[in-house]
């Protein structure tokens, strides 16, 4: 537990460092938007490259992918049913509403996290994997038919193959499936700009944190409130359950499972909301909200299953 607690710590150092980079005016809002387009498009891709090409991607689909899968419909099915019995949303706010309780953030804070808490980030891919290939289609079929917006399915079906992530991804799969390795030319290179990736998301995510107020007033308080716990309290639960009981985890990769799980929500959710203008509030302050919980329910994770 004492290297999964110093991991989180870590992290979290370097967060406040962005945050009052930012508080102090240090550093500005087009820093951010640099650092974390560098990371989106350049930094991430390479370290995910590298971890998965170096990972038994096998073991990790056979387990972590259905994993990710359940746990997410899990959570989104629970949000669902509190729109149907208590708030009465329509099917788009109730839709971002879901995703909000079971998107992780993956990519910019599961990576660093990952790897400082349990020494490796191959456990990120396959929940990448699921929520660009299946949630991420999903729900934005269900935005599209609730807004009334005409579907794309040829954009639909090839938009995640035009996410960087998932090509560095399917690019490293190859690498460890066929056993074939990159020469040194090329792998030295990548694995340089690898090494950027956690410190430059973790700034970005500080710099993310500064001058925003959640929860204001009429602003879908309750809801925000609902898929905030979801996310972060429930889904760690949902995940231990099926890790432990379903798929047989134990040790270091149910903790790696369980920490995908309390991960906050990703900013993609307000991504996918904003074209359609639905639930973007709440998608707003819930992305805050967890951003904020996390790092306190990522510690009583290692406490308890570390």
């Amino acid at each position: 537990m004492g290297g999964v607690v110093s991991g989180i710590l870590i992290v979290s150092a370097v967060i406040a460092v962005g945050y009052f980079a930012a508080r102090f005016g240090i550093l500005g809002q087009e820093v951010q938007g640099a650092l974390t387009s560098t990371a989106y498009y350049v930094t991430n891709p390479a370290l995910l490259f590298t971890v998965v090409a170096g990972s038994d991607i096998r073991a990790a689909l056979g387990t972590d992918a259905p994993l990710a899968l359940l746990s997410a419909a899990m959570a989104g099915l629970l949000y669902c049913l509190a729109s149907f019995l208590f708030f009465r949303r329509p099917a788009a706010e109730t839709a971002v509403g879901a995703m909000a309780s079971s998107y992780a953030n993956a990519n910019n804070i599961g990576i660093p996290v990952s790897l400082y808490a349990v020494g490796t980030a191959q456990h990120v891919a396959p929940v990448l994997l699921v929520q660009i290939l299946v949630l991420a289609p999903f729900y934005l079929t269900v935005l599209g038919v609730a807004s009334g917006s005409k579907i794309s399915w040829k954009k639909l079906l090839l938009q995640p193959f035009a996410n960087p992530m998932i090509i560095a991804s399917g690019l490293g799969a190859a690498v460890a499936l066929t056993g074939r390795h990159a020469p040194d030319l090329l792998q030295k290179p990548i694995d340089m700009l690898a090494g950027g990736a956690v410190p430059m998301v973790l700034l970005a995510f500080g710099l993310s944190l500064a001058g925003r107020a959640p929860l204001q007033k009429g602003d879908g308080r309750t809801e925000t409130l609902v898929a905030t716990f979801l996310k972060i309290a429930a889904m760690p639960v949902i995940v231990w359950v099926l890790g432990r009981f379903v798929f047989g985890l134990e040790g270091q990769h149910l903790l790696a499972s369980v920490i995908m799980g309390a991960l906050p929500t990703a900013q993609n959710v307000f991504l996918f909301a904003s074209p359609y203008g639905r639930g973007m509030t709440v998608a707003r302050d819930v992305i805050l909200c967890t951003t904020l919980l996390s790092i306190g329910a990522l510690l009583v994770v290692a406490w308890l299953v570390g």
